[in-house]
C-alpha cells in the first residue's frame, strides 16, 4: 500500500445496489486486482523463502518452501475489501490454512496476538481469534496461477474479513505475543483491527 493512503482523502464509485449485501459500507466493486504496497516489491526466490512461528510457543517451527507445499492445502473463494475502498468478490486462492500451521506449535497460555512479519520489513498485528477457525490462510496461488511478487508472492497472508492491509504480503512468519504490538500501518494511525463492515479505517473509528 502506498504511503499516500494515510490521508483521509478517499474517493470511489458508489457501490452497486445489486451487490450491496456483500459490499461493506463505503466500498465500490472492482474486477481487477489493484497493486498497493508500502515500499519496493521484494523478489524472494522460493529456495530462499521460509516461514517461522516463534514467540510464545513451546518450540519454534520453520518450514521451507518445499515443506510448506507438502502441508494440506485448499482452495478459497472469498470477498476482499481494501481500506482504499475497493472490494472484489469471489477472489480465488490456493492456500494453507493458518489453523494447519498453528497445529504444529503449542501456544503458551498467555498467547493472545500475533505480529505477522514480511520480507521487506512490513508488519501487521492481529488478535489470534481473528486468524483461527478457517478465517485466515497463507496463499501461494491466485486465480489458478502462482502468486505474483507484486501481489505478495511467493506467499501472503489473507484475512478476508478484515481490511486488506492486514493480509501481509511476502509473509515469512508469525511472532506469538501476549500483548498487541502495532504494525506498520497501525503505528501510523490506522485501526488496530480493521473490520470493513464497521468502517474501522483509522484509530478513532
Amino acid at each position: 500500500m502506498a504511503e499516500k493512503l494515510v490521508s483521509r482523502g478517499f474517493t470511489g464509485k458508489r457501490r452497486q445496489p445489486e451487490r450491496a449485501g456483500r459490499v461493506p459500507p463505503g466500498q465500490y466493486l472492482v474486477n481487477n486486482f489493484p497493486v498497493l504496497s508500502a515500499g519496493p516489491t521484494p523478489r524472494i526466490r522460493t529456495e530462499q523463502w521460509s516461514f517461522t512461528i516463534d514467540g510464545l510457543v513451546r518450540q519454534p517451527v520453520t518450514w521451507t518452501w518445499t515443506q510448506f507445499l507438502e502441508l494440506p492445502s485448499k482452495e478459497y473463494a472469498v470477498d476482499i475489501s481494501c481500506v482504499t475502498k475497493w472490494t472484489q468478490l469471489d477472489m480465488k486462492w490456493k492456500a494453507v490454512g493458518v489453523d494447519t500451521l498453528l497445529e504444529a506449535v503449542e501456544l503458551d497460555a498467555k498467547a493472545a496476538f500475533i505480529t505477522a512479519h514480511s520480507y521487506g520489513g512490513y508488519t501487521t498485528n492481529l488478535a489470534i481469534p481473528d486468524i483461527v477457525n478457517d478465517q485466515a490462510f497463507i496463499a501461494y496461488e491466485y486465480d489458478g496461477k502462482p502468486l505474483a511478487p507484486e501481489h505478495g508472492g511467493p506467499a501472503r497472508l489473507v484475512v478476508p474479513h478484515l481490511y486488506f492491509w492486514k493480509s501481509a504480503k511476502w509473509v515469512h512468519g508469525f511472532r506469538i505475543e501476549e500483548r498487541e504490538r502495532l504494525g506498520f500501518w497501525e503505528s501510523l494511525g490506522y485501526h488496530r483491527r480493521g473490520d470493513p463492515w464497521k468502517e474501522e479505517r483509522y484509530s478513532g473509528d
